[in-house]
């Protein structure tokens, strides 16, 4: 992929709720993926001499920031994220999934399906606007929806079924149209609905199992573990790209993180959560998430860059748009439910 020229990107007048990627500089620094440089409005500064991480470059008419003690600034804000908004919100999104897997536990297909609902309608909005693709959001959702729930009901064959109608709905929908660019319409169309409610229903047929609730809640911890140790990590000792033409903060210091974290709480999550899991089983878990996890990661950000925008909405204040949750979380799941099949049975 060609290089852009350092610099902001303006916002289109029209585009909604989402924004611009401003094009960092390939400078080492931590783990600070796409989803952890929320927005900044300002470019990162260049590599300080003696490693140590740059420093943010003033922005012309701009108020300049007042060292803390420690040399950041000391403003609630931190690699351009509004923490307190982002804590928040993770908390308030925890209790919600927290109080329906264990409460009820057919309320988490509910979840889901908002989820589903949500990203596609995120996903659908961002390709008209940057690359007037008109792909036909009902019948994705409707079709999304029916796939999560089919999953749950009847198993991979419920999902696979629900699929392939959910792919010739838009296939016919869109025929309402005038036909131009009618196949590169249809063909967004069938990877929307395979990317976003297709993955989803691995996540409902992990609940499905008798102890399905212990089985998401570890798919869960897995992935928010594996992305906490990667930008924990990442950030204090990140030096070496892993992928700098796609997400240029992450570093193979952050993913060497994501890795040990994530076979730590895989160890510990089959050996107290999952029925006749053992902590050998869960390394291998915890390995498999943390790659997958990652490869999520990276593959938004191609969508992203692509699409030159920096985040898929901004529903979540702190973390940007569903999708921008869903990015790591949708190829992991079914890793999880493989493994887990292969594991302890599938309940």
């Amino acid at each position: 992929m060609a290089r852009a020229p350092a610099g902001y990107a303006h916002e289109d007048a029209d585009a909604s709720q989402t924004r611009r990627m401003p094009i960092v500089p390939e400078a080492p620094g931590g783990d600070q993926d796409d989803r952890d440089g929320r927005a900044a409005g300002r470019p990162f500064g260049g590599p300080v001499p003696g490693g140590g991480r740059p420093e943010p470059q003033a922005v012309p008419g701009a108020e300049p920031a007042t060292p803390s003690p420690r040399g950041r600034s000391s403003g609630r804000k931190r690699a351009g994220r509004d923490l307190r908004a982002a804590i928040g919100v993770g908390l308030g999104l925890g209790a919600v999934i927290i109080g329906s897997l264990f409460v009820y536990k057919h309320l988490f297909v509910g979840v889901i399906v908002a989820a589903v609902v949500v990203g596609l309608w995120e996903l659908t909005s961002r390709l008209a606007e940057r690359k007037q693709i008109r792909v036909p959001l009902v019948p994705l959702a409707v079709g999304g929806a029916a796939m999560v729930v089919a999953g749950y009901v009847r198993a991979a064959e419920g999902a696979w079924v629900a699929t392939a109608l959910t792919a010739l709905a838009v296939l016919v929908w869109r025929m309402t149209e005038d036909p131009a660019q009618y196949l590169r319409d249809v063909t967004a169309g069938v990877f929307a609905a395979f990317y976003v409610p297709f993955l989803a229903t691995f996540v409902a047929m992990m609940l499905a199992a008798d102890d399905g609730p212990q089985r998401v809640l570890t798919f869960l911890l897995l992935t928010v573990v594996s992305d906490t140790g990667a930008y924990a990590v990442g950030w204090r000792f990140g030096t070496h790209k892993l992928a700098p033409r796609i997400s240029p903060g992450k570093t193979r210091e952050g993913l060497l993180g994501a890795v040990v974290f994530a076979m730590a709480a895989g160890a510990l999550c089959t050996h107290f959560l999952i029925d006749g899991g053992t902590w050998w089983q869960g390394l291998l878990l915890g390995l498999a998430a943390a790659a997958s996890a990652t490869l999520g990661d990276l593959g938004e950000s191609m969508i992203k860059r692509d699409l030159g925008i920096k985040d898929m909405g901004t529903l979540l204040p702190g973390h940007g748009g569903i999708m921008d949750r869903l990015d790591s979380l949708l190829p992991t799941a079914p890793v999880v439910w493989l493994l887990l099949v292969v594991f302890v049975g599938a309940g």
